[in-house]
């Protein structure tokens, strides 16, 4: 991945971060995925007075990505208004093992502060296929 990539790829999660729908804990998060054909895919999170029917930012761009099509992720990247990078929870860590497992992760904040991972190594031991 390029830095060129990677900024363009956070760009994208900051500016998604600014249609989040976040009218109970009013924390804003936006992400973005690169596929491997070059295409981007932004999402922002959607809460739900049901909070179980909340959606994360990163399951909304990586679900859009799918639909289209898409099924190899390079790289996602979450953006948040955070006193550091913030991280994908567990929920988006187990669709990101699934459908993005080779993915590079972005982790920024608004304050230009980013920790680049993988999400393998955001998640070492998945619950998986292997298992079923």
């Amino acid at each position: 991945m390029t830095e060129k990539e990677l900024m363009d790829l956070v760009g994208r999660a900051k500016a998604a971060r600014d249609k989040a729908y976040v009218p109970y804990s009013h924390f804003a998060v936006g992400a973005a995925v690169l596929t491997k054909e070059g295409e981007f895919f932004t999402g922002c999170n959607i809460e739900n007075a049901s909070y179980g029917a909340t959606c994360c930012a990163e399951r909304v761009a990586l679900f859009k990505a799918v639909s289209h099509g898409c099924r190899d992720i390079r790289a996602l990247a979450v953006v948040a208004d955070a006193k550091q990078p913030v991280p994908p929870c567990g929920i988006c860590r187990q669709v990101m093992i699934e459908l993005a497992p080779r993915a590079v992760v972005a982790m920024a904040n608004l304050q230009g502060e980013t920790k680049i991972t993988t999400t393998d190594e955001l998640l070492p031991s998945p619950f998986g296929g292997g298992f079923l």
